[in-house]
């Protein structure tokens, strides 16, 4: 079985994470608002999940359109079916 590589963005406010939400969703690109993990920060947030396959493409559609805080590798990745 292998993992799931996935990737958190995190971004300065919450105004600024639901810009880059929408700009994700208008290109199609797959995302999840999550949590902000605790070894990244301890404040309280939302920060948006991609796959390791799509965080370039992510990062492309939000330059110069919001800027992007920090780019995570998360370490719990969880099992995909073989």
């Amino acid at each position: 079985m292998s993992t799931v590589e996935r990737w958190v963005l995190v971004f300065e406010s919450v105004s600024a994470t639901l810009a880059a939400e929408q700009a994700l969703k208008e290109k199609g690109i797959p995302y999840k608002l999550v949590p902000i993990p605790r070894h990244i920060s301890s404040d309280c947030g939302v920060c948006i999940r991609v796959d390791a396959h799509q965080r370039a493409l992510a990062e492309e559609v939000l330059a110069g359109r919001v800027r992007v805080a920090g780019v995570h590798r998360l370490p719990d990745s969880r099992p995909r079916p073989s």
